[in-house]
């Protein structure tokens, strides 16, 4: 297990090198400079050589590349240059909390009411809880979360004033944005689940745990539910990265100071090191998730630990 482990952190630290050395080429590539163009141009050639310098933009790039590996593996991810020379890991920091949070519970309420709703479905294959789930399931997939977290905002926010309707204020304002992203995690779990507890209550060992005359809640939770959680495991990574990174038009919506508008921000404004800071954390986070996965197989069903502890 711990050979495994190590192997996909050396996997881990070679797909990270490759991320941030095709980002790092392909942002210098386009067109423009971080700076304002008409407010730069004013300045002698000696001030924009010293603004340049400053920012480390004045050598080759080849080693501004190499400095900036060196200084990234020191922790420092460079100044911003949108955020008047702020330090990049400080802005990531400050913008990730908000995200981070209403990801979190998005998932929480997604995997929890969604694990709940599959279950019943398959047990109550063919009657009206079971087409309730198949409605509620193609509606989240359906629905684009933005229009979602718009509803919700007029009507729990607006009409019934439940809950604040945008700004970052208090915990109350991630209720509503963690509601709206959650709506399509409830949505893929819950479809998952029933479609493999559904095959897996036909297996011989399910009916042999019916003729021993064990209770329907332990055959659903340590036989049937074990086996068919593998899939939803499966989807459960690419959910929270995609929760994490891709929530900008919820993020709007409620005017939530997080990471997606930050990122969108520094593109706009060709920060190269936000943009590289921010490409970076997104990367680690994503691979980090996936060994996280990887070891949650292992965990959840012997023969892929049996597997793993061979190679």
């Amino acid at each position: 297990m711990n050979r495994y482990i190590l192997k996909r952190l050396v996997y881990l630290a070679v797909t990270l090198l490759v991320i941030t050395t095709l980002t790092f080429f392909l942002m210098h590539s386009l067109p423009g400079t971080p700076f304002d163009e008409d407010k730069i141009s004013r300045l002698s050639a000696a001030q924009q050589q010293q603004i340049y310098a400053s920012y480390g933009l004045d050598k080759p790039l080849y080693i501004q590349f190499f400095r900036y590996l060196t200084n990234m593996f020191k922790g420092d991810f460079g100044t911003s240059t949108l955020y008047l020379g702020m330090p990049v890991s400080r802005i990531v920091l400050n913008r990730i909390l908000p995200s981070a949070l209403i990801g979190f519970q998005a998932v929480l309420f997604g995997v929890v009411i969604g694990l709940v709703l599959g279950i019943i479905a398959a047990y109550r294959h063919n009657t009206s809880m079971d087409y309730m789930t198949m409605i509620i399931s193609v509606l989240g997939i359906s629905i684009p979360n933005f229009v979602v977290a718009a509803l919700l905002q007029y009507f729990l926010g607006f009409k019934l004033g439940w809950f604040p309707v945008a700004y970052w204020e208090s915990y109350a304002n991630s209720i509503l944005p963690s509601l709206a992203l959650s709506f399509g995690v409830i949505a893929q779990i819950a479809r998952f689940i029933r479609t493999e507890m559904l095959s897996v209550l036909q297996q011989d060992y399910i009916l042999m745990a019916q003729s021993k005359g064990l209770s329907p809640a332990k055959i659903l939770v340590k036989h049937a539910l074990r086996n068919s959680i593998l899939p939803v495991v499966t989807i459960l990574g690419s959910i929270v990265v995609n929760l994490l990174t891709g929530s900008l038009a919820v993020e709007s919506i409620y005017s939530v100071p997080g990471i997606g508008s930050l990122f969108v921000d520094t593109i706009k404004a060709n920060d190269y090191s936000t943009i590289l800071g921010l490409t970076v954390f997104y990367s680690a986070f994503y691979v980090v998730v996936i060994l996280i996965i990887d070891i949650l197989y292992c965990l959840i069903d012997p023969r892929i630990r049996l597997a793993s502890a061979k190679e």
